[in-house]
């Protein structure tokens, strides 16, 4: 069975094999225990892949079809223009057409699209929601819209989102995203269990950052806090990741002498950044606006502290003290945090043990079976597989 995807992160085919972004290559890979095969609405790019990116478990399953082609390197991609819209209309259709189902990606240029179009051609539709669900100061229209198209009759699948909000229609459904494969919560856990009641007391807190380097995610804002705090109190501070903001965030370093204790990794390989989280005593992140918060989902399971935004789902995410919250734009709020977290290790150890049980409790392998789940209820199958989803007669109940 064929299921359709339309995504905007970018694809590489290299070396015999389809590669994209990590975490999106390791959740797809669940649907590929779901499904045949994917036929995938995406930006094409030239090789070889950055290193954060990873191949398709099985990239003889993985069909591209590109609706742009070499405009970007990695997730540095410009936005659509309008004289690519013929294109993505194009990439779309042909999806729509050769698939037995469609997963759209939201939010993004080309989840706009096939939100619109899908549902004139599949009966068996299912859409993602990454962005911050409740919308967000400053968000773009074509988000909004998004968000009405996915709300409305029009269209006619689950949509997944971050957080339980009220007041909802009956296909906007909360979802867990874990990519923490039951290996890699093994490694978490044991990680956790190792931390001690003292941690840093006789030593600088380890503070990190995992993610892109673009405006929105604030990195700026950890960097004025460690400068506003020094040299009362110093902290370490490792920023795993890459981005527009790069050359900036290591000017502002070297100017306000902070480059004794913050270090620019950038991009990283996923096993790499367990290194950092098991490394890490505390996790920043402040961004404007966050869907998800991938990051701190995972500092949570290996049991950093961990410090967010309040926004969106973040609040939730970190409640009943798994955390701490502060607003996004504001350095001296963050330092205050910092300043209470690197001055009493015991109380924080708790928190980020209590975060460490709750975040534990979900894997990418979970992840499967809620999806099975969610697609025989909304898909009104008695058991949702395979044969199930074929068009052909004799393979039909």
């Amino acid at each position: 069975m064929r299921l359709g995807v339309a995504t905007i992160c970018p694809h590489i085919y290299h070396e015999g094999q389809w590669w994209s972004y990590e975490p999106y290559v390791l959740e797809m890979n669940v649907w590929l225990e779901l499904f045949d095969q994917l036929i995938i609405v995406a930006p094409h790019d030239q090789g070889p892949p950055p290193e954060s990116w990873v191949p398709y478990r099985d990239s003889s399953s993985i069909k591209v079809i590109p609706f742009r082609r070499d405009r970007g390197r990695g997730l540095l991609q410009d936005p659509a223009s309008p004289g690519e819209i013929p294109r993505m209309l194009y990439a779309v259709i042909k999806a729509a057409l050769t698939s037995d189902a469609f997963h759209v990606r939201a939010p993004g240029n080309i989840a706009l699209i096939a939100s619109l179009l899908v549902p004139l051609f599949q009966k068996r539709l299912v859409a993602k929601f990454a962005g911050q669900w409740i919308g967000a100061p400053g968000e773009a229209r074509t988000v909004r819209w998004q968000r009405a198209i996915l709300k409305s009759n029009w269209w006619r699948g689950p949509v997944t989102v971050y957080g339980d909000w009220p007041n909802q229609p009956p296909q906007i459904v909360p979802f867990f995203t874990s990519v923490l494969n039951q290996q890699q919560m093994a490694r978490a856990q044991a990680s956790a269990a190792a931390r001690k009641a003292g941690g840093w007391a006789n030593r600088n807190l380890r503070l990190l950052y995992v993610g892109r380097l673009s405006a929105s995610k604030n990195v700026m804002v950890i960097l004025e806090a460690l400068a506003q705090l020094k040299p009362s109190v110093t902290i370490e501070c490792d920023i795993v990741g890459d981005g527009p903001e790069r050359a900036a965030l290591e000017q502002f370093t070297d100017e306000h002498g902070l480059r004794e204790q913050v270090r620019f990794s950038g991009n990283v390989s996923f096993d790499q950044v367990l290194e950092f989280y098991e490394q890490a005593d505390a996790l920043a992140l402040v961004s404007a606006s966050e869907g998800w918060g991938k990051a701190i989902t995972e500092a949570m399971a290996f049991g950093l502290v961990c410090i967010g935004s309040d926004r969106g789902v973040i609040p939730w995410l970190l409640g009943e003290e798994r955390g701490v919250v502060v607003p996004p734009n504001d350095a001296t709020a963050l330092g205050s945090a910092l300043r209470r977290i690197a001055t009493n290790p015991a109380e924080h150890f708790k928190m980020g043990q209590q975060a460490a049980e709750w975040s534990q409790r979900f894997s990418l392998e979970g992840l499967g079976k809620a999806l099975r789940e969610l697609l025989s209820k909304h898909w009104r199958l008695p058991e949702f597989n395979r044969a199930e989803l074929d068009p052909r007669p004799d393979k039909m109940k």
